[in-house]
């Protein structure tokens, strides 16, 4: 193997370890009364945040659509996450989903 294959497997190994791993948030999640238990529960949530306390410096990443109801959620699950003891400094809310995706949960390491 050449020494500039070498670095190319290298350099995509390297970006595929940098994406933010996310996961969908269910929709049945905002529709029944929420609590800290209830939403740690949740699958997405779990794993993301299992994720971010398994890798020093990682971020979490909450992603949401265009709609003002996804920001709603988004917000709420960052309120959520910032009463189980995540720094809110460590949590990024982003609007980089299409309509009607949902919303996502994930890790990303810091920048």
């Amino acid at each position: 193997m050449t020494p500039r294959i070498a670095g190319a497997l290298c350099l995509l190994v390297w970006a595929a370890q940098t994406q933010a791993q996310s996961a969908l948030v269910p929709a049945e999640l905002w529709d029944r009364p929420r609590s800290a238990r209830v939403v740690l529960a949740e699958a997405a949530v779990k794993q993301a945040v299992n994720g971010y306390l398994a890798q020093p410096g990682a971020r979490l990443v909450i992603q949401h659509g265009p709609a003002q109801e996804s920001l709603l959620q988004a917000e709420e699950l960052r309120s959520w996450l910032v009463a189980l003891a995540v720094e809110p400094q460590r949590i990024t809310v982003r609007r980089d989903l299409k309509p009607g995706e949902g919303l996502r949960i994930g890790t990303a390491p810091s920048p």
